[in-house]
């Protein structure tokens, strides 16, 4: 799980980047954001690098995307 909340682009997606570079092929991360460019940010990210976006949901201030890592 990755906690990004309170942290302001690039920040989210740039962690997001790191941690997901650590990852095993098929493993999955939480990541939660709450700056508003976030749904954008790292959605686009995530479909650029190849990897895959299993779900994102809005709860309470925060969004909270589930990646895979796909290669």
């Amino acid at each position: 799980m990755l906690d990004a909340r309170g942290l302001f682009c690039p920040e989210p997606v740039f962690r997001t980047k790191i941690e997901v570079e650590r990852m095993q092929v098929g493993e999955t991360l939480t990541v939660l954001a709450d700056d508003p460019n976030a749904e954008e940010d790292v959605s686009r990210w995530v479909k650029r690098n190849g990897h895959e976006l299993l779900s994102l949901q809005k709860k309470d201030n925060a969004l909270e995307f589930q990646i895979k890592k796909v290669k």
